[in-house]
């Protein structure tokens, strides 16, 4: 029998303050894979590559290095659910070994702190651990084959670029993602403009929201267009932005046009491993999720 993987779990902001029930169904489901995770003491902001880097980069730079910093202290490879954390560390470990003066800076900085680091951490997102195990061996897993479920899948920015420092194959129309939804028996659903941005990243949500929430009204208008029955993500911080986007759109039209359920993948995971769906924090969403619980549950 394999040895379970460990790794350092990073929450990062949005998920621990706005989306328990999307880090339970990660804690519930990741074990069962073969992957613990221990939590990260300690940990601050990754800090966010579109906001905290334009503005003072060194600062971005040295914050995020003592976050993987934690992780290399630990012995473990650092994992996390959020795209925008995903590409900090990617990006600043990019940084730090392609220009070794970067390296020496944050050691600087890290003096007096007992923090050291060497850059020689790793960095996982979680749906790449679970892409590891592959297609073939998420299937073996299903037990309640998700029948019948239109999903939306949404892969979001930062997991995929910039391509020169991402794990997958470098292409514009990525399948990966669609590929293990569909292994749990839902099926992946065509839809126009599919890799577009949801809308919130690079501070927009936080300073511009009307135009934030537009971005995200063409998405949806393009799932509903679709057919679909969920939407399915693989960050925190977009998982946040359908969910509030579609309850303000709803309140601006006065009616209840947006109603698409915002399923995180170990959610829609865990079902298909028929998982208690309050244990995987399906009760607790800002958009009810009862109507893609109905068209899978006996």
């Amino acid at each position: 029998m394999t040895e379970p993987q460990t790794y350092s779990f990073f929450l990062g902001c949005v998920m621990p303050n706005r989306f328990p029930n999307v880090e339970a169904s990660i804690r519930l489901v990741l074990p069962k894979l073969g992957i613990e995770l221990e939590d990260l003491e300690g940990a601050s902001c990754c800090p966010a590559p579109g906001v905290i880097r334009s503005f003072d980069e060194p600062t971005w730079l040295a914050i995020a290095s003592r976050n993987l910093a934690l992780a290399e202290m630990s012995g473990h490879d650092l994992v996390t659910g959020c795209n925008g954390c995903y590409g900090t560390f990617m990006e600043s470990l990019a940084e730090i070994r392609k220009h070794p003066e970067r390296l020496k800076e944050v050691q600087e900085v890290f003096k007096g702190m007992g923090i050291k680091f060497e850059g020689k951490v790793g960095v996982k997102h979680i749906i790449e651990l679970i892409d590891e195990i592959g297609v073939d061996g998420i299937k073996k897993k299903v037990t309640k084959k998700l029948d019948g479920l239109r999903v939306g899948v949404h892969y979001g920015c930062h997991l995929l670029k910039p391509s020169k420092n991402r794990p997958w194959k470098q292409t514009q129309r990525h399948t990966f993602l669609d590929e293990l939804v569909e292994a749990t028996g839902a099926t992946s659903v065509k839809y126009k403009d599919k890799f577009l941005c949801c809308g919130a990243g690079g501070g927009v949500r936080g300073s511009q929201v009307a135009v934030s929430v537009d971005i995200a009204k063409e998405k949806l208008d393009n799932m509903i267009e679709a057919g679909v029955d969920c939407i399915v993500n693989v960050c925190s911080f977009c998982h946040l932005q359908f969910e509030a986007s579609q309850v303000q759109l709803n309140k601006e039209l006065g009616e209840q046009k947006y109603q698409i359920p915002v399923l995180y993948f170990t959610q829609l995971l865990g079902l298909a491993m028929d998982l208690n769906p309050d244990e995987l924090g399906l009760g607790v969403h800002m958009i009810n999720t009862q109507p893609a619980l109905d068209k899978i549950l006996d």
